[in-house]
């Protein structure tokens, strides 16, 4: 089976998320970063999920598995449109914003702008309509759970849906248009990468979060009762870091109901990722041979279960649909001979941390001896600490572990993983922004099973030290990813 297509030569990439970008937003920052990869040597730029967060901010648990989040919006781009009138586009509101754009646009865009807004809403009819209705209910409920929401509107009762559509019809508008400006400036980011050689990786949770417009809308494809609610949930077991588990709270899938319909919702929803990137992490890939399934009633995850999961079917499927999977597994954890068998029949690349190859022996599957060039190594992820927060916090025997096998390089913590991870015989190798910029703790994006404080780090340009470029283009080309 062939490989995904990006993996045609040895290339590096840069974890980075939107939202840490100086501005946090599709503008000039997102160009300029693109400037910065390419002066590096940096064929690859990893983001986070791109869709509509709750209020804790977590981009892995999404109102929609499609939509954008339209706080990453660049509104300054917008007002530099054409058809805009800039005064008039006022409102602390993105919301607000995007309405008074909308009516200059509908009173004074091209035809052509015209036909690829209309063009856009029939292309993606198959989530939109849906996650407008969603989100514009979901507003008018004072942000409650769809599962909360009056009974009629809870269960999708036809003649409800109909008359709220003809009453907010405008305002649905103004919510297809904020999609339709979402995904025009991501295109024209994802154009500006790719002719600059700068490859697009994004990431894809394997579920998707209850309060969801993607769970309203076709409820019967979930482990859920008449009412909404979930009956089990997903999770994973207790193991060496927790003696309960982890209680995701995630309805898990009815997997005959989607053998049933032959996987379509998965073909949608792949279809919509794909046109966002050039390749796609699939998060918790192991839930695709088994998932751990927790009775809803239960607070931890104790008393959950293994539960088969169709991923040969699944992914058989979707190879047929697609022709190609340009997909990486996150394969984390304690895998089992199942979950490498699935990965390896599909020919899709796992993944390496370097943070957790030290302190054991040399069976570490993580350190660079056990590496295949069918994976994709990182220094850390996104939940990691950074490493220079993680080098500080090791004991001294883990340390010189570390040093011994690195062969006692005078070169200090994080460039020293990092040209770990650029020696390392994985196509493709993934360096988070902090560790390029060597912060430490107080700049990790994510710390699990924690809600507080997380999903908001920034950088600013004034931390990127000066020759950090050539360091990073010297290190690709001396271990040939450029």
């Amino acid at each position: 089976m062939k490989k995904a297509h990006i993996f045609d030569q040895r290339r590096t990439g840069i974890l980075l998320h939107i939202t840490s970008l100086p501005s946090g937003n599709l503008g000039s920052d997102a160009y300029r970063f693109v400037d910065f990869l390419q002066a590096s040597g940096v064929t690859v730029w990893q983001v986070l999920p791109l869709g509509p967060t709750h209020s804790d901010g977590s981009p892995y648990q999404c109102l929609s598995a499609h939509a954008g989040n339209n706080k990453l919006i660049c509104l300054d781009s917008i007002r530099g449109k054409a058809w805009a009138n800039p005064a008039e586009m006022t409102g602390k509101k993105i919301i607000t914003i995007m309405a008074h754009a909308f009516r200059q646009f509908s009173q004074s865009a091209s035809a052509d702008e015209q036909q690829a807004f209309q063009q856009f809403c029939q292309h993606n009819q198959y989530w939109l309509d849906d996650y407008v209705l969603f989100r514009e209910l979901r507003h008018l409920n004072h942000a409650t759970a769809w599962y909360d929401w009056p009974d009629e509107l809870r269960d999708r009762d036809k003649s409800a849906l109909y008359e709220f559509s003809l009453q907010r019809r405008e305002a649905l508008m103004v919510r297809k248009f904020e999609q339709f400006m979402f995904y025009e400036q991501w295109s024209s980011l994802k154009q500006y990468a790719n002719d600059r050689g700068v490859k697009l990786f994004g990431d894809m949770p394997i579920f998707v979060a209850h309060d969801s417009a993607d769970v309203w809308a076709v409820p019967e494809l979930f482990t859920l009762d008449e009412t909404g609610q979930p009956e089990t949930v997903a999770g994973v077991p207790p193991d060496y870091f927790s003696e309960t588990g982890q209680r995701w709270g995630n309805p898990l899938y009815r997997w005959q109901k989607h053998e049933d319909e032959k996987f379509q919702w998965w073909q949608q929803r792949l279809t919509s990722q794909l046109l966002l990137f050039d390749l796609i992490r699939i998060d918790h890939f192991r839930g695709f041979e088994a998932c751990w399934e927790i009775p809803a009633h239960c607070l931890t995850a104790v008393d959950g279960e293994w539960k088969k999961a169709p991923g040969e079917a699944l992914f058989s499927n979707l190879l047929a649909h697609f022709g190609e999977l340009p997909l990486v597994a996150e394969d984390l954890g304690i895998i089992t001979e199942e979950v490498t068998a699935l990965r390896e029949q599909f020919a899709l690349p796992g993944m390496n941390i370097l943070q957790f190859a030290f302190g054991g022996d040399a069976t570490n599957p993580y350190l660079p001896h056990q590496h295949r060039p069918d994976s994709v190594t990182y220094t850390g992820t996104h939940d990691n600490d950074t490493t220079l927060g993680w080098y500080e916090s090791l004991d001294q025997a883990t340390q010189l572990h570390l040093h011994s096998y690195l062969g006692e390089s005078p070169e200090a913590m994080p460039w020293l993983l990092i040209r770990t991870a650029l020696q390392s015989v994985s196509e493709l190798a993934i360096i988070p922004m902090q560790d390029v910029l060597a912060l430490d703790g107080q700049h990790r994006m994510n710390t699990p099973g924690t809600t507080e404080d997380n999903w908001q780090w920034k950088f600013d340009w004034e931390m990127l030290e000066e020759g950090t470029c050539q360091r990073l283009a010297y290190l690709n080309a001396l271990y040939g990813r450029v």
